[in-house]
């Protein structure tokens, strides 16, 4: 599997930004991975929407130029990484 070209750092449910949580877009050719490392989240895609349940078993792929916004669920640790390519998870 290709490595993350970026990663960011982990967030916490104190200091997940709030860009993330807004309605906000992944560049054109880019794909993101949101890796959950404790609790979970709710992983909400506007175009088509759907909404999933982000757990350290379950990770969530965003498309590129996809619109999404992300929800903790309480206590969270989390963080998202950035391909060039889809992912192979």
């Amino acid at each position: 599997m290709p490595e993350p070209f970026r990663s960011t750092p982990v967030f916490d449910q104190n200091t997940i930004p709030a860009r993330l949580r807004g309605n906000h877009r992944t560049k054109v050719g880019v794909w993101g991975v949101i890796r959950v490392l404790e609790g979970s989240l709710n992983l909400t895609y506007v175009e088509p929407h759907s909404q999933i349940l982000l757990t350290q078993e379950v990770v969530g792929v965003v498309k590129p130029d996809q619109p999404h916004f992300v929800t903790p669920l309480g206590n969270v640790r989390m963080q998202v990484d950035f391909y060039h390519e889809p992912p192979k998870l």
